[in-house]
């Protein structure tokens, strides 16, 4: 909780962060492209699928943009709020249970009283953080991070719409290199999560295939 404070150098978005964003911006994509009927395919049918699967991931991009940027406030805000807590409480077990919840469960259930004591006073020499959380450069481009992971992750899919004349052919080729974009995002986050990589590829393709055709049923 307190790394936003002390440490700028960090990534701007973590794997996982990456990982989701593609991943939802290849299924909202999908959505358009799997709901695109062949047989009846007509230039102005087909170029709607292409406004409605850009213009989808184009406001959905945006949106999660200012999530991201929400919960950058929310956190620096936080992190303010527990900084000051530990510097201010008299009882220093009570600064050792802020320390305590802001750190992973596992590493703080290891820490001895001496060494809450030693984060204490480290803590405690920090420089005077902000009055209040702002929104700094890297949260801006970690935003514009965002946006453009749902973004571009649609053009792969409705390329093929855009230089193959034949719509079967387009669509085949679509699905395709869907499927192979699902597979490397599960391989990801597979090598990112500790579990094999080949199955945790094979098991997002069935996944974002399986979340795919929910959301077509439920009129999404």
């Amino acid at each position: 909780m307190f790394d936003n404070l002390t440490n700028p150098s960090e990534n701007l978005l973590d794997p996982m962060d990456r990982i989701s964003e593609i991943l939802f911006g290849l299924i909202m994509v999908l959505t358009f492209t799997c709901s695109f009927s062949v047989a009846q395919a007509g230039r102005e049918e087909l170029r709607t699928m292409l406004v409605g699967a850009l213009g989808c991931n184009l406001a959905w991009g945006v949106i999660d943009a200012v999530f991201y940027l929400l919960a950058c406030f929310s956190v620096q805000g936080r992190g303010i709020l527990q900084l000051r807590a530990v510097r201010t409480l008299i009882d220093p077990v009570q600064a050792y249970g802020v320390i305590a919840r802001a750190l992973p469960p596992i590493v703080a259930s290891v820490l001895s009283p001496a060494e809450f004591e030693v984060m204490r006073q480290r803590l405690s020499q920090l420089p005077e953080p902000p009055a209040r959380p702002s929104l700094s450069r890297r949260d801006w481009l970690g935003a514009l991070g965002v946006f453009l992971m749902v973004f571009v992750s649609t053009l792969p899919v409705v390329l093929p719409f855009t230089f193959i004349g034949d719509p079967r052919r387009a669509l085949r080729l679509s699905n395709i290199i869907a499927i192979v974009m699902l597979f490397l995002v599960g391989f990801r986050f597979g090598r990112y999560a500790g579990h094999r990589p080949w199955r945790m590829g094979v098991s997002m393709v069935i996944l974002g295939s399986a979340m795919v055709g929910i959301t077509i049923s439920l009129g999404g």
